[in-house]
């Protein structure tokens, strides 16, 4: 956990927009599975259940040492009070930036969970991302009632739609004013995440009474003390099923090279992770482990020591890896201010014909490049549990009057998270962790720096 020494007290503090009075309506079951008296009840979560951030050994003795309680999340659930009355409340959904397998499993989650256990029956979807809180682009919302969102869950994309772009704050708090939104759920990656902070800003700079709870959504996996964002797990397992066809078409021809480009712009997690699953990639290139491409100890050479001696190869690179090598190129920047990258894949399919060529060596390279299949996907049945619990947990945060906040799910358990602690640094590969030591050991990858 290597900056857990980053993340302090006041970090992980929740607000909340005022006392909870509402006695909850979320049924009481025992230990049998029989509903019993609401009060006192084991389903509910206390302000005082807590998750440990760090639950190895060597932390607990550094706090022992020092004579410090260790730093603990507030444990996600349902409250015994909540501080909504369900039957005079408006909530409101919203889905931005890319695609993800997943998001209308989320969706229909938190509709279900509104409308089934909490009785809300005024729920809408606001399309487009932010941008359809935005008047001049005309879009109305959409009604999320059960029975429209019953069968989303075997679609893939979401049925709200999505954009990119950076709006008005403050025009988008005066539309959830003019709509009366009790409650916004903001499903996104880091820059949804930010958005939703600025909202959750402005409407306590208003003296409104909305909650803001976000879910987050990054494919690649690269939210700070998220452990697990939805979606990854159906993008690995589809990036398998690639490689998978990749190492088909190397064996299958005279010095085959098969190449897949993956998702991460800053973080290898899902060509880290597929490498593993599929155990037929001998080079995995991710944004997190510089690279030289010539040289003795370069992936040209080394590449071309593996076709000799095995006569077939299978590599796997993250969009955001080998980035410095296409630095000269012009830059540009998409409607959110990201920075679109330059495709890595497609330099080094032309790097890699070109050494060859050069060398005399004749070769067949297989290039593919499925990320907008995978992103596209339903979600996998695990990822869907997964979603599920998630707008659940969001839920019950939202009612209960939590605010600028998060749904994570961390040490095995779902917690709640300070937007503002998950936006302060990308997660992304250990180099020295577990799972990059597996992936050199599996692949056999020396290290591709020249010394």
């Amino acid at each position: 956990m290597d900056h857990l020494s980053l993340l302090t007290e006041e970090d992980i503090v929740i607000e909340s927009l005022g006392q909870p009075k509402i006695n909850s309506p979320v049924r009481c079951i025992n230990l049998q599975g029989e509903e019993i008296g609401r009060f006192p009840c084991r389903n509910f979560v206390t302000e005082d259940d807590r998750v440990v951030v760090d639950n190895s050994q060597k932390y607990f003795l550094e706090c022992y040492e020092k004579g410090e309680s260790p730093l603990s999340f507030e444990k996600a659930g349902p409250r015994q009070k909540i501080y909504f009355d369900p039957k005079k409340i408006k909530c409101a959904i919203v889905t931005a930036g890319g695609l993800c397998p997943g998001l209308n499993d989320v969706i229909r989650s938190i509709v279900l969970e509104l409308h089934y256990i909490y009785g809300v029956d005024n729920v809408i979807g606001i399309p487009y991302g932010y941008q359809g809180f935005i008047p001049e682009y005309g879009h109305p919302v959409i009604d999320l009632t059960p029975e429209r969102v019953s069968y989303i869950h075997e679609l893939g994309g979401t049925i709200l739609s999505s954009s990119r772009g950076q709006y008005k704050i403050e025009e988008i708090v005066d539309a959830l004013q003019q709509l009366n939104i009790n409650i916004l759920f903001t499903i996104g990656g880091d820059g949804t995440l930010r958005g939703a902070q600025g909202i959750a800003e402005e409407i306590d700079k208003r003296g409104l009474i909305t909650s803001v709870i976000g879910i987050p959504k990054t494919i690649d996996n690269d939210i700070s003390w998220v452990e697990k964002s939805f979606g990854f797990e159906t993008a690995v397992e589809d990036a398998a099923k690639v490689i998978r066809s990749a190492h088909v078409e190397a064996v299958g021809a005279p010095w085959g090279i098969g190449m897949v480009k993956l998702m991460g712009r800053y973080s290898g997690f899902i060509a880290a992770s597929a490498a593993l699953a599929s155990r037929e990639v001998n080079f995995v290139l991710i944004p997190e482990s510089d690279f030289d491409l010539d040289g003795p100890e370069g992936l040209l050479n080394a590449l071309e020591k593996r076709l000799e001696k095995r006569g077939h190869a299978v590599i796997v690179v993250a969009e955001g890896a080998g980035q410095q090598y296409l630095a000269n190129l012009p830059q540009t920047k998409d409607p959110s201010g990201n920075i679109r990258l330059k495709d890595i894949g497609i330099y080094l399919a032309e790097r890699i014909q070109q050494h060859f060529a050069n060398s005399q060596k004749e070769i067949n390279l297989k290039y593919i490049d499925p990320s907008y299949i995978i992103r596209s996907q339903p979600a996998n049945s695990n990822d869907r549990i997964f979603c599920g619990f998630l707008g659940q947990h969001a839920v019950h945060a939202g009612m209960a009057g939590k605010t600028n906040m998060l749904i994570s799910f961390w040490n095995n358990e779902y917690v709640h998270l300070p937007i503002r602690a998950a936006v302060a640094k990308r997660k992304q590969v250990d180099l020295g962790g577990n799972m990059w030591m597996s992936v050199l050991e599996s692949t056999g990858q020396p290290s591709l720096k020249n010394n």
